[in-house]
């Protein structure tokens, strides 16, 4: 039931509107000034606050912003008896829904709260959204407790609130859009867009109108004006991953943006400015780029004002259980599926693999495990065969290690009900060698 809030110091006038309103289901709660009626929004936190003008210690214009402060997702409707622009302008400056007449708006109040009521929900569910966002993204939800990781994880939380671009290096998988994340919901600009974008996945010309937008008919193939990353991050956080592939002649651009908070989109002639937060990760050694002269030396010293190195896993094994046992309640959540016990050598086989994927190759590994199990624990049964072999423990049911690896295949592959290039994923092959390994098998 939607709770409204009416403040009226005219008592009559006031306990109609509240009857009006609560034949039509809502919940009502009436106060008499400004006071008054802001120690009932906080006793019952409505929905739609319906307020005078003239109050006796207070002018509903002014209180507007009061109840914005105190209740941000509730909507205000300002009713006077004389209404005049200049105060029906400033009611919305300050937050207003609306402004109405008392009298002459009468039979516009109910379709009005409506509509205010639908906006109120749609803020408070959108409120919950972001809250469960910052919580997902939390420097608290990274996992592992390793002294290396615990060190990069109070570097991010410095630099989070500050303006600075930020330089996060390391292997591949090893985390660096998470850490971004989590800088950027705690940071100022928390509420505002998070854009990512692989800088290897773009050729150069499509990369250029990905991050700068383009204007309709400035190349072929280009019908209509487009925006890019740049202006969708405005007031927010751009993250560029893998900016050691992006070509030389962006280098140049990117520079300017970092510089001057303004760019040239394709086929326009002026400026565009922006208010956007750089962060930036690579997997290459940046240094030995800028001496093979494949990156800007400028464009390395603007970009790593702040450098995060984040450790490869082979560095903090420790941490593979508490990976292990969180990757494990993640999939037994999508898969059906309930795991109560992860066997001690099940956990010692991967802590001797070198996971040169790192995070991510583990958790396609645990993806793998909990296809494979049967019962309720993950075992060294469910493990891939190079596993084993590495290991050099005895393959399952004393199965050659070629028969091992061909029950696993068909295994994954009926799990993705004969997808094959999301088995081949699972698998971490590639599709071509998934096909001649099927054809091996006489599987089509």
């Amino acid at each position: 039931m939607a709770k409204i809030l009416i403040i009226d110091d005219e008592q009559q006038l006031r306990g109609l509107l509240a009857r009006i309103i609560s034949l039509e289901g809502y919940d009502v709660t009436e106060a008499a000034d400004c006071t008054s009626g802001l120690k009932a929004l906080r006793r019952c936190d409505p929905d739609v606050v319906l307020c005078d003008v003239k109050l006796p210690d207070g002018n509903g214009v002014d209180m507007v912003a009061k109840i914005k402060e105190a209740a941000p997702s509730a909507e205000v409707i300002l009713l006077t008896a004389y209404g005049n622009i200049p105060d029906g302008v400033q009611a919305i400056k300050n937050g207003a829904f609306d402004y109405i007449t008392k009298g002459d708006d009468n039979n516009k109040i109910l379709p009005l709260l409506s509509r205010a009521v639908e906006k109120a929900r749609m803020q408070r569910r959108l409120a919950r959204i972001d809250d469960t966002l910052s919580e997902q993204h939390s420097f608290e939800r990274i996992i592992g407790r390793s002294e290396s990781l615990r060190r990069a994880v109070e570097l991010a939380r410095k630099v989070a609130v500050t303006d600075t671009s930020v330089l996060l290096t390391g292997e591949t998988g090893t985390g660096k859009e998470v850490f971004a994340q989590a800088i950027h919901h705690a940071s100022p600009r928390a509420k505002e867009a998070f854009v990512a974008v692989n800088c290897s996945a773009f050729s150069k010309e499509l990369l250029e109108s990905e991050l700068f937008g383009h204007r309709a008919g400035s190349f072929t193939g280009a019908s209509k004006d487009k925006k890019g990353l740049f202006e969708e991050a405005d007031k927010g956080t751009l993250f560029l991953d893998e900016i050691g592939e992006m070509p030389a002649e962006l280098q140049a651009k990117l520079l300017r943006v970092l510089e001057s908070g303004e760019f040239i989109k394709i086929g326009e002639t002026r400026s565009t400015r922006v208010d956007v937060r750089l962060i930036a990760a690579t997997n290459r050694n940046l240094e030995r780029e800028i001496a093979a002269g494949n990156f800007r030396e400028d464009l390395f010293f603007r970009l790593s004002v702040f450098r995060i190195q984040l450790p490869p896993l082979s560095e903090r094994r420790g941490d593979i259980p508490e990976y292990v046992r969180h990757f494990a309640a993640q999939f037994a959540a999508r898969m059906g599926k309930r795991i109560d016990t992860i066997d001690d050598r099940y956990i010692a086989a991967l802590e001797r693999h070198p996971w040169p994927g790192n995070v991510r190759e583990l958790r396609n590994a645990v993806e793998r495990s909990m296809i494979m199990a049967d019962g309720n624990s993950l075992t060294t049964d469910c493990l891939a065969p190079e596993f084993h072999a590495a290991a050099g423990t005895a393959a399952p049911d004393s199965l050659a290690l070629e028969d091992l690896e061909r029950r696993h295949i068909l295994r994954v592959l009926e799990h993705t009900a004969g997808n094959k290039a999301e088995a081949a994923r699972l698998l971490g092959i590639g599709i071509a060698t998934l096909y001649r390994k099927l054809e091996s098998y006489g599987v089509k």
